[in-house]
């Protein structure tokens, strides 16, 4: 066994690997963000966001922050969908789909039909020959250089994703002129509710 304090050597340098990952995101950010920002602008719906396993969680993460900065979205399990929540889906929606390798028959499923049902498919992945990535209306490919360890687990990868999630939210927000004082209106809990006054001063000061 390796001593503790190599451990933490390593585990420090391993933050750094991710950390590398998220910034090379930066350089990846091209036209493919504005046109989901324009698919689902146009769409006029709400927004579908659904993964698999950790992809899943990153899933959940973006649709709150997208509903957080003035784009309706929810999260919705492609398990629970092929069981009969897909019906959540309707015309003018967009369903974005989370998946670093696009070979997830569930989602790519969930994709299919959720588009027979009159909304667009956003797959965001690594892999864009993949199954997944060809039952989309738009890819976007998002590669964190095997920031995973073994290249099996999703830990870089997936803050990789949430990274872009999170640019799509902010371009959102901006070109749609969702204002702070509409954020902390609904967000009436927390630290963030309680201090809403002074934090709107900060931000529009």
């Amino acid at each position: 066994m390796k001593d503790r304090h190599e451990l933490l050597q390593a585990a420090a340098r391993f933050i750094e690997q991710e950390g590398a990952a998220v910034a090379r995101v930066a350089a990846q950010v091209d036209e493919s963000l504005l046109a989901v920002a324009d698919l689902i602008r146009e769409a006029g719906g709400k927004v579908i966001v659904t993964g698999s396993g950790t992809s899943g969680t990153i899933a959940r993460r973006l649709a709150h922050l997208l509903s957080v900065t003035g784009t309706p979205a929810l999260y919705q399990n492609p398990g629970d969908g092929l069981h009969g929540s897909l019906g959540v889906a309707t015309a003018g929606d967009v369903v974005i789909a989370i998946s670093k390798g696009g070979e997830s028959t569930e989602l790519a499923e969930f994709i299919r039909r959720t588009k027979d049902r009159g909304a667009k498919g956003v797959v965001l992945t690594a892999a864009p020959e993949s199954s997944l990535a060809q039952a989309a209306d738009a890819v976007v490919v998002i590669d964190s250089d095997s920031a995973d360890p073994g290249g099996i687990i999703a830990m870089g990868s997936t803050l990789a994703t949430a990274a872009w999630g999170d640019a799509l939210a902010i371009l959102l927000m901006g070109e749609g002129g969702y204002t702070w004082e509409k954020v902390l209106h609904s967000h009436p809990g927390g630290a963030v509710g309680r201090n809403a006054e002074e934090l709107l001063k900060a931000v529009e000061g």
